[in-house]
């Protein structure tokens, strides 16, 4: 099969988070391949023509929207204007990309995200970006619920490498784990899956 020939409507990149507050010299070392691949894999979903959304947490200086955990710490990563919340150069979006900015885990707590995934006919989402215990699984536990086949594409995520490797491990009800590399290789697989859902 050519690339002219899969279709990939039904499917979404959700790019969670990839901005320095998250980024630590742990995975720095751990994931030196982190922004390489990340690279790679818009530069696949841009050319498969695989619907690319940016997910990016933002929280205001004034606390106003802070999760209520955070105001017991006195500090919250990505706040507005801040060197932390900028997102990495291999994370920009491109051309019409959407960016939906959020105050929680779960990206699917701002509306706007279902919202855009339903109304153009979303059925599977590819979930990757920082950090991979934490938003992305959350994000991609939330999909799964909603009703949305997930796969994460693991080389395109960090973590703590023992958290990054028990959460691969340890949702498979949740996600299917996949490379960048093998993404294209599952299309038939995953459309198979897909005709097999009820319609909505």
């Amino acid at each position: 099969m050519t690339e002219g020939d899969r279709d990939w409507r039904s499917f979404a990149l959700l790019l969670i988070d990839v901005q320095k507050d998250f980024w630590t010299g742990e995975m720095d070392v751990a994931f030196p391949d982190f922004e390489e691949n990340v690279a790679g894999l818009l530069e696949l979903c841009r050319r498969e023509g695989i619907d690319v959304i940016h997910l990016r947490a933002m929280f205001s200086k004034d606390k106003s929207d802070w999760m209520v955990r955070y105001l017991f710490r006195e500090s919250i990563p990505c706040v507005a204007g801040t060197a932390g919340a900028r997102h990495f150069d291999c994370a920009a979006e491109n051309g019409g990309e959407p960016v939906i900015v959020k105050q929680t885990f779960d990206g699917f707590l701002n509306p706007e995200l279902p919202g855009m995934l339903d109304a153009a006919g979303k059925r599977y989402v590819l979930v990757a970006g920082l950090v991979t215990s934490v938003c992305v699984l959350l994000t991609a536990a939330a999909a799964a619920q909603r009703g949305y086949l997930v796969g994460l594409v693991e080389d395109c995520c960090a973590d703590k490498p023992e958290a990054h490797l028990h959460t691969l491990d340890r949702y498979p009800f949740v996600f299917d784990p996949v490379t960048r590399g093998g993404i294209v290789g599952q299309y038939d697989n995953w459309t198979r899956q897909l005709a097999a859902l009820p319609s909505r």
